[in-house]
């Protein structure tokens, strides 16, 4: 009797988890949609940097005034040294994403984000030399499909839009990457993680929204009428994309990796709906099926990905080659460390 009500209790949180996650993901992507699109405040580096100071300062109180989370002490020189380069990625990526919003539509863009783990598997291929077993490339196949579907028959198409969003898949996969080298010792979690990226990302985002968009924005609040409540909206978008980041750490301790994973497919599916009845944007049936083909392929990329990191080291081969030797090496990643710094992009 005991264990049933534990293992209920075990399911009802990981569903309170998942839902959580999801309302705040559905409404921080909804509202910087509305941002630019409603409030005509077309400024994605300014957008992305007040979401960088609400982060800062929520992360500084979560974790030196309420001491919800133990600090993970970074040495002063790897701040510089590890930290710092990751954040310039971490900034790219969060700015590109915005910048996709800006142009496209949520349904496309969310869709093109799922490209990621096709981008990151052929980074580490082509840069780091590593060779995977053949399911990952074959649980590829749909996602690229999916992806090539969507974009040819995507009827709100925009190039610059869609440059913006492949390429800040790139750079998700350039920072899952470069987390498992520059912060090997370093177990993040996504609330650290934010507490130390987002103040240099602050400082590297600035200068470049001050000199191309401080024009702009100062003509925005000379010809915007009402600017109590569009201020309201921006910075309660910021406060939530750092609530985001909160919530993730709470799902991923929640949750096991494969539940993860669908769950992060469906919640682009619910983004997805959401976005098309408050914003009506004209979606294609075969636009719908080429999202619907690359979410089935992220799920069957997670599956494999999970299957074979449970099978016993030495077991699975992923092979490097450097100074043409054939290492046979363990497939073992850092997940939580992974999905702590992804976690951190919206």
């Amino acid at each position: 009797m005991e264990e049933g009500v534990l293992f209920q209790w075990s399911v009802f949180r990981s569903l309170l988890a998942i839902l959580q996650w999801w309302s705040f993901n559905v409404t921080v992507i909804i509202m910087n949609k509305w941002i630019f699109q409603r409030l005509d405040f077309k400024f994605p580096l300014t957008v992305s940097c007040v979401h960088f100071i609400c982060s800062s300062i929520g992360a500084y109180l979560v974790i030196k005034v309420l001491k919800l989370k133990p600090l993970i002490t970074v040495e002063p020189e790897d701040r510089w040294r590890r930290i710092f380069p990751m954040s310039f990625v971490f900034c790219i990526n969060i700015v590109l994403g915005n910048v996709s919003l800006r142009y496209i539509p949520v349904s496309f863009m969310q869709t093109i984000k799922s490209f990621t783990p096709a981008t990151t598997v052929v980074l580490q291929w082509l840069v780091w030399r590593k060779y995977f077993d053949w399911r990952i490339w074959a649980s590829l196949v749909p996602i690229v499909g999916g992806i090539l579907l969507t974009s040819i028959t995507e009827l709100s198409f925009n190039m610059l839009g869609f440059c913006a969003a492949l390429f800040g898949c790139l750079a998700t996969s350039t920072k899952t990457i470069l987390a498992e080298s520059l912060l090997h010792g370093y177990k993040f979690d996504s609330i650290n993680t934010v507490f130390y990226m987002a103040p240099f990302a602050t400082m590297i985002l600035a200068i470049p929204a001050i000199l191309l968009e401080g024009v702009g924005v100062v003509l925005w609040f000379q010809t915007h009428t009402e600017i109590f409540s569009a201020m309201v909206i921006i910075f309660s978008s910021g406060v939530l994309a750092f609530c985001l980041n909160f919530s993730i750490f709470y799902v991923i301790h929640s949750t096991t990796a494969v539940t993860f994973n669908v769950a992060g497919n469906l919640k682009v599916a619910v983004a997805v709906l959401v976005s098309w009845l408050i914003f009506r944007n004209p979606i294609s049936a075969m636009n719908a099926v080429g999202c619907g083909i690359t979410l089935i392929g992220c799920t069957f990329y997670g599956y494999i990905r999970h299957m074979l990191s449970q099978q016993p080291p030495g077991r699975v081969l992923l092979w490097e080659q450097n100074r043409g030797e054939v290492l046979v090496r363990s497939f073992g990643s850092s997940l939580r460390l992974s999905l702590s710094i992804v976690a951190a992009t919206v």
